[in-house]
């Protein structure tokens, strides 16, 4: 198996023990400045993971924290694995949803619930199309096509050797809203039954008859990370930005939503019958 490595998933990683470090040592965030030679808003991003430390920066503070031996080479080589440039950066892609995309390339499972659309892992090229030329503010032909190609990078994850373990729980409205007309819908509901084919990808489809839900305050996303240093994040986006969650209690909560859904949900198999239907159905 391929070993994936995120720098977004490094910062986050380095952040928190940077944090736990300086909170050991008692120092304030202040004193680490002004050994290392830096701001005390410079430590607050390192330490919240908005930005990667200098190596040199980073090695101040472990000599600051007492770090020594193995324990800071791995630390070092943490700083240094963290400012590398990951794929989507080469797209421009909104500082908001980079952090996502930085977070999903090492994700070993993808938890999601999906209240009105396909979600984006599991979108045909023509589907995200008529998706982003429905929104209020229609980007540009060159913007659109940037976003589609972002979206379609993404999904090579699913095919890869590291694919990770995706299970969807998708509202059964998603299914007959014909984003982009008939031609194009049946082709992504035909994606739908394919894709869920393997393994690897679940999608699970909670229909009408399932009324009323914990899940209609909205779409949610959990990641889950291969090393147990990483722990889950929960993420939701709204119209402007996203919120990310790290707090155990605010992602358990989140995932035993999911749990809830997924029970709910129609199984795997017929799911995946109801989505040809709908298909086969379609005028």
């Amino acid at each position: 198996m391929a070993n994936r490595s995120s720098p977004t998933v490094r910062r986050r990683r380095l952040a928190a023990e940077m944090r736990r470090l300086r909170k050991e040592s008692g120092r304030t965030r202040e004193q680490v400045a002004q050994f290392v030679g830096c701001s005390p808003v410079t430590v607050t991003r390192i330490e919240s993971g908005q930005s990667a430390p200098r190596v040199a920066d980073a090695a101040r503070m472990l000599e600051l924290y007492g770090v020594t031996g193995t324990r800071r080479d791995m630390l070092i080589t943490l700083a240094r694995e963290a400012r590398r440039r990951g794929w989507w950066q080469q797209y421009s892609v909104t500082p908001w949803f980079e952090v996502y995309v930085g977070l999903e390339e090492e994700a070993s499972e993808i938890r999601s619930y999906e209240a009105e659309a396909i979600p984006g892992l599991l979108q045909t090229e023509g589907y995200a199309r008529a998706v982003m030329l429905a929104d209020v503010d229609v980007p540009a032909d060159e913007e659109i096509q940037r976003r589609i190609a972002v979206r379609m990078k993404r999904q090579e994850r699913l095919t890869g050797e590291d694919a990770p373990k995706m299970w969807v729980v998708l509202n059964e409205a998603a299914l007959h809203r014909q984003v982009g007309g008939r031609e194009t819908m049946r082709e992504q509901l035909r994606h739908l039954v394919e894709v869920s084919r393997p393994n690897r990808v679940v999608v699970q489809v909670l229909t009408y008859g399932a009324g009323a839900h914990p899940g209609m305050d909205g779409s949610f996303v959990i990641l889950r990370f291969p090393e147990p240093a990483d722990p889950d994040v929960g993420y939701v986006q709204y119209r402007r930005g996203s919120v990310y969650l790290e707090e155990p209690a605010d992602v358990g909560a989140y995932a035993e939503v999911f749990d809830h859904l997924r029970a709910r949900a129609l199984g795997p198999d017929e799911s995946r019958a109801l989505i040809a239907r709908v298909a086969g159905e379609m005028p």
